[in-house]
């Protein structure tokens, strides 16, 4: 396997304490992230590269990955098994409660904090997964869109490093590159404003 795979969470969502997580949709402001992404594709006339896109089956990564898989004319793949970290235990959480937990699960990654999937289960998850579309789909840059905790989970395994929240993103809606050939990280998180092949 040869080329580059990039890594894509979604932006901001409309936040709905009465909507499963899982079914949030992007906000107004992430849409216009995702249609400046985009448009910036547009003007290095990309559309001859041939690139797949797979996509967590949750609605705001799908809304990120579409607007993708329609302007290179490509199949979206969706793969339910690269979701985010389980957190259906618990539900919506208020930001700061949430933040509190969100610590704590990067902290101990083998505990299932308040019944949340446990960091080290998701990373085995996504990873397996990830290498099997990289073993899938040969000769093709692949993009994945999907989500912050598993995104930098992955990317934790991919650059040899621990479990820490210090190598999460920095908000929503960011990407970095990864080497095929290596499976290992490229780059750390980087605004997708700045995505670049």
């Amino acid at each position: 396997m040869t080329g580059k795979a990039y890594y894509i969470s979604h932006p901001q969502v409309n936040i709905d304490p009465n909507i499963d997580v899982p079914k949030w949709g992007l906000s107004d402001v992430g849409k216009q992230r995702v249609a400046s992404l985009v448009e910036k594709l547009s003007l290095y006339e990309v559309k001859k590269r041939k690139i797949a896109i797979v996509s967590s089956d949750e609605v705001k990564a799908v809304e990120t990955a579409k607007p993708i898989a329609d302007f290179f004319k490509c199949e979206l793949i969706i793969d339910p098994m690269m979701g985010e970290n389980d957190r259906s235990a618990t539900g919506f959480l208020k930001p700061e409660k949430f933040e509190q937990v969100a610590d704590k699960f990067f902290a101990n990654p083998d505990d299932n904090i308040l019944g949340w999937e446990s960091a080290r289960d998701a990373q085995k998850r996504i990873v397996d997964r990830f290498s099997a579309h990289l073993a899938n789909i040969e000769d093709l840059e692949i993009i994945f869109v999907g989500h912050g905790a598993v995104g930098t989970l992955l990317y934790c395994h991919l650059a040899g490093k621990t479990i820490n929240r210090k190598y999460d993103q920095s908000g929503g809606g960011n990407f970095y590159k990864i080497d095929r050939a290596t499976s290992s990280a490229l780059t750390h998180w980087q605004p997708m404003e700045d995505f670049s092949f």
